[in-house]
């Protein structure tokens, strides 16, 4: 972590040497040698964080940095939150200055005083610096890369502990990867093995590769660590070795004089005319693996690589060629975890059932990840099995099992493996995910804006924040930290999460470097310093808040007692003026309380679902805000100051109703003006009642997603040509006000939109609009209460989006049958039809929508029969039917297994009858 804060210290100061040196004055040369010395410790940092655990000296100086980068933030934010405001012209401005140039004086006497003081501390730091790289390496690496090679061989030996228990799960991947290995190509063929540390991949590797059928293929076999700290040259030197082992006769003298080129051909003349069969276990880095490939020959000899690793990118690159695999490790079944769980807990196949519901409890934790199973059933044997009290302990100090306290240190440090190879600006990211409860589905669009708010996300030019963030997440997801919980029907993120073990990891991580802090109903104090804070299930009795000023985020989740403005005013002052994140979904607000007016460095405000009915004049203060959610709040228009907030780029605004009411969705009135908030990307259910507000949205060409209410008609031309400008448009809603209102969106201007992906129109359509129909990046679409007619060949003119993967029609046609055509659709994977009060049949021809995996009929009371040519769709996988005729329904339950309709659904592995209950489809299965 210590790398991470000071990463990120050292481009904040660069920015404001370059920004501020005017303010800085006669502190600039102090701030500058701050950054450099910091900048001097910062490639020692990575390697010492990965050895402090067995050393406490060096624990302490990390801490010191820590500390120190810390401290150096807190002075520079608040030097920026007194002297870097702006002030008002005219003679109200001067005065301004005048009155805060003498108040100030004091001000910038102790920020001067406290920047001398840090100055000190970094030197006295860096002297330690100069010896601990003495002590445990070079001046370059810190440590050397045998030293950490070896730690991190040792840590794997370890995962190999999973053997003591009998193996599950593991028959069919291994049958599997045996039949890729032992084909009859001849060619050299890589097979990857990818997935979380913990989940086996070197138990099952291993068990293939000592395989009698395998061990017999091969002439020569070798079976190399890589580990994170690559060196080329041992890797090559340790392959040598292994194969001169096997032959039982002594490496050349000459290998050890040989550089590396040498070396490389020395393998290559070996490896000539031989069938081999090579395991690379633990690879990190795209380019160790292309530095191994280069000595590995291809003579048509059927010889094999193998290749495990946790980096999804690593596995597709190891794997480009047409016979190459990439095998996918997936965490064992319930029932496998089960098995494997009682084997190693109970040395057999029976649990004690005093214990069996704390038992799953204990096992649902695991998520089916074999060394947390194995691990974690270590401890649990050890426990006696007649006191239930001692498992309860285990089960809610999980947390406390895995600080490297007791057994579950080794699936700690094989975790902590993934979390130490981060770079400096991932760590960060993926601590802050602490904050959120066990099982928690975390919004992937909203964890992205807190990452930029609290300035985890490094700026580039030419690509923006939302951009950069995205990468970060991808770059977790793919190097399995970060888990995929939920996507949405064309392919985008949608929700995440972390396995239980890695977030209890980070949870004490966090909590040890005052960097996250959970307080709960249980636990309701925190460290002075902490950074940032959750509260889960808010209670009305935490400590007082004598010391928030080193606080950059609160984020609520929960509520046992209604969080109120009374409280909330108790808690801002406690001076937490370098806030950036507030989070208060779901309080009981009926206002904002005007201390969050004060919080200078704001850029992040949520008060989603909160009874906040206006927003004061005063919100034009947070000139650094850079998110503003008001979803589900009872604000209805926003003050004209709102057009301060230069640097807004998301404004959610405004709700949506439910299939059942959809023309309950509401919007929010922004004054004119609005159209000179031009960083705005994401900008929601605007009341676009005017012309001139319409005229404006075009105005704001960074948007990428815009959702726009009450559109009248006589304005749809003039969105159109609002739309022709907004090039960048990824997502668009657009709504009337009424339900009989139409929506006038053809006309000859034709918004091309070209990296458009979901489009929602509610309002009546006299015609799918030509334009709609040309859009080649839509993937999903919904129209709802368009009444379009039998006559305007709905379904023709959309069967040919190229892209297109979902298509929902709500109250959208009015025709009696519907018809999918030859060769339509031919990407479409998800179909709704709902509440078609018309509609009779629906017809599916052959070729037509070969993809679809999941069809959906929804409240058509007059269809009385089976879609027919339903055979055709041999993908379907979902067929539900939801509140529809009497006689649809009975037929469906009632199907015999010798009728022609059963033949025609039996290939549906899910066909479910239903309906709309709370708000969402509910069925069962037949």
């Amino acid at each position: 972590m210590a790398e991470s804060v000071v990463g990120f210290l050292i481009n904040q100061l660069s920015t404001l040497l370059s920004q501020e040196i005017t303010l800085l004055g006669g502190l600039k040369s102090d701030v500058q040698f701050i950054k450099d010395e910091l900048g001097s410790m910062k490639s020692f940092l990575r390697e010492a964080e990965a050895k402090e655990d067995n050393d406490s000296q060096l624990q302490e100086w990390l801490k010191q940095v820590r500390e120190v980068a810390y401290d150096t933030e807190d002075v520079l934010d608040d030097f920026t939150f007194r002297f870097a405001r702006g002030y008002k012209d005219g003679f109200c401005g001067k005065a301004g200055k005048i009155y805060n140039s003498i108040k100030n004086l004091k001000a910038r006497h102790q920020i001067f005083l406290e920047i001398k003081d840090i100055k000190a501390r970094v030197g006295e730091i860096s002297a330690r610096h100069q010896r601990y790289q003495a002590l445990y390496g070079t001046q370059d690496r810190g440590f050397s890369s045998s030293r950490q090679a070896n730690a991190d061989f040792d840590i794997r030996a370890q995962s190999l502990f999973i053997e003591e228990a009998q193996l599950v799960g593991i028959d069919k991947p291994k049958a599997e990867l045996i039949s890729k290995i032992l084909d009859d190509h001849s060619q050299l063929k890589v097979v990857s093995v990818v997935g979380m540390g913990g989940l086996g991949k070197t138990t099952l590797v291993k068990k293939v590769y000592d395989d009698a059928a395998v061990k017999k293929q091969f002439q020569s076999h070798a079976w190399i660590t890589v580990s994170r700290n690559f060196q080329f040259r041992d890797i090559i030197k340790n392959l040598i070795q292994y194969l001169y082992n096997e032959i039982r006769q002594p490496v050349p003298r000459q290998v050890e004089s040989m550089d590396v080129l040498m070396l490389s051909e020395f393998v290559r003349d070996f490896l000539q005319e031989r069938r081999y069969i090579l395991v690379l276990d633990d690879v990190w880095s795209i380019d160790a693996w292309e530095a191994i490939k280069c000595v590995l020959p291809d003579c048509n000899t059927a010889s094999r690589v193998v290749l495990t690793t946790r980096i999804a990118d690593v596995a597709s690159a190891s794997c480009l060629g047409s016979l190459d695999f990439v095998y996918r490790m997936e965490p064992l079944s319930d029932r496998e975890s089960w098995t494997l769980f009682c084997n190693r807990t109970f040395q057999c196949n029976d649990c004690p059932p005093n214990v069996e519901e704390v038992a799953k409890k204990i096992l649902k934790k695991c998520e089916g990840l074999p060394l947390a199973i194995v691990a974690i059933g270590g401890v649990l044997a050890l426990k006696d099995k007649e006191k239930t009290d001692e498992w309860e302990v285990i089960l809610h100090g999980f947390g406390g099992e895995a600080d490297g306290s007791g057994k579950l240190d080794r699936i700690k440090r094989v975790l902590l493996l993934s979390y130490n190879d981060l770079p400096h600006y991932l760590k960060s990211c993926l601590l802050y995910l602490s904050i959120y409860p066990e099982d928690y589905p975390i919004d992937v669009d909203d964890i992205l804006l807190k990452w930029i708010a609290l300035g985890f996300v490094e700026e580039k030019e030419g690509i923006t924040s939302t951009d950069i963030a995205m990468r970060c997440m991808k770059e977790l997801i793919n190097r399995s930290l970060i888990q995929v919980k939920s996507t949405w029907d064309d392919g985008r993120l949608n929700k995440c999460g972390l396995h239980d073990f890695l977030r209890e990891i980070l949870v004490s991580k966090s909590k040890e470097q005052d960097f996250t802090t959970v307080a709960t109903k249980y636990y309701t104090r925190w460290p002075e310093k902490v950074r940032h804070l959750a509260i889960h299930n808010f209670t009305d009795n935490p400590q007082e808040f004598s010391s928030l000023n080193c606080l950059r985020s609160v984020v609520i989740f929960g509520y046992e007692d209604p969080l109120t403005t009374t409280f909330l005013s108790k808690f801002l002052h406690g001076d937490p003026k370098l806030l950036k994140v507030l989070q208060l979904d779901g309080a009981k607000l009926d206002n904002i309380p005007k201390q969050v007016f004060k919080l200078f460095h704001l850029r992040y405000l949520s008060l989603n679902g909160t009874g906040v009915r206006i927003i004061p004049k005063s919100i034009g203060k947070l000139q650094n805000l850079e998110v503003l959610s008001l979803m589900e709040t009872n604000v209805t228009e926003l003050p004209v100051e709102i057009l301060k907030l230069r640097k807004l780029h998301s404004l959610w605004l405004g709700g949506w109703g439910d299939y059942s009411n959809e023309f309950a969705n509401w919007g929010c009135k922004c004054p004119l003006g609005i159209g000179k908030l031009i960083c705005l990307e994401n900008l929601t259910n605007i009341e676009a009642d005017s012309d001139k507000i319409v005229r404006e949205i075009g105005n704001l060409m960074q948007l990428r997603r815009l959702s726009i209410t009450k559109l009248r008609r006589e304005d749809g031309k003039e969105l159109l040509s609002s739309l022709l400008r907004l090039t960048y448009l990824q997502e668009l809603v657009i709504s009337c006000s009424k339900e009989d209102e139409i929506l006038d969106l053809q006309h000859s201007v034709s918004p091309k939109l070209e990296f458009l992906t979901r489009l929602i129109l509610k309002g009546r359509l006299e015609r799918v609009p030509q334009w709609v129909t040309s859009l080649q990046s839509l993937r999903i679409l919904w129209l709802d209460n368009s009444r379009l007619r039998e006559d305007e060949n709905v379904i023709g003119s959309l069967g040919h989006l190229p892209n297109l993967v979902s298509l929902s029609l709500y109250r959208a046609y009015e025709g009696e049958t519907l018809c999918f055509e030859v060769g339509g659709f031919q990407k479409l994977q998800h179909l709704e039809l709902v509440q078609l009060t018309r509609l009779k049949w629906v017809r599916v021809e052959e070729e037509s929508m070969p993809s679809l995996r999941s069809l959906r009929l929804g409240d058509c009371k007059l269809m009385q029969e089976l879609p027919s040519g339903i055979q055709n769709l041999t993908r379907l996988e979902y067929l539900g039917f939801y509140e529809m005729s009497d006689e649809l329904m009975h037929k469906v339950l009632n199907l015999d297994k010798r009728s022609e309709d059963y033949q025609t659904i039996s290939h549906i592995p899910q066909v479910v009858i239903g309906q709309w209950i709370d708000g969402r489809w509910e069925g069962t299965f037949l």
